[in-house]
């Protein structure tokens, strides 16, 4: 099947081992990341699964933003939210937005499913294995994708970190 021509950015923070979450929590909480993704995603729109919307606090959507909920459960919007149930809604949802302003934002499924229509890919890499249950694929061994961008070593108390970008390059 023939990827769509697609230009959406993705926005994740990964550890050593490319590990994204455990038990539904992010593995660390970087104030540095954590501004980096405020600036990337205010006034855009993001496309997340259910379980990330419920790890927000008050499982409310993020402020500033349109959020697009992926889930399979049949609910009603309770926040404002737009909720869909496939990649083939989504897709359809997101025609109504200008293309460059569309960040997927997780778990790991969306990640997963939404990667194929991905053009950019901003990666906060975290020099630290933590436990981890949810994982993002590991970019530096796919050869559809290129590192594009680095930034200096960054340090919060003792996590070394660095800001990424990568560009599909197939």
């Amino acid at each position: 099947m023939a990827v769509p021509k697609y230009r959406m950015k993705l926005i994740v923070a990964v550890d050593a081992n490319w590990g994204i979450g455990c038990k539904n929590e992010l593995l660390v909480r970087i104030p540095a990341d954590q501004r980096f993704f405020r600036e990337k995603t205010t006034g855009n729109v993001v496309v997340m699964g259910r379980k990330t919307l419920e790890s927000f606090p008050g499982s409310k959507p993020l402020k500033d933003r349109v959020n697009i909920v992926m889930t399979k459960e049949h609910r009603e919007s309770l926040n404002g939210e737009i909720i869909v149930h496939s990649v083939e809604e989504v897709l359809e949802e997101i025609k109504k937005y200008d293309e460059e302003s569309i960040y997927i934002i997780g778990g790991e499924t969306v990640y997963r499913q939404f990667l194929p229509y991905c053009k950019e890919a901003y990666i906060t890499k975290i020099e630290h294995q933590y436990e981890a249950d949810a994982y993002f694929p590991n970019l530096d061994e796919d050869a559809e994708w290129k590192l594009v961008e680095e930034s200096e070593e960054q340090t919060y108390f003792d996590i070394t970190y660095t800001f990424t970008k990568y560009e599909r390059v197939k």
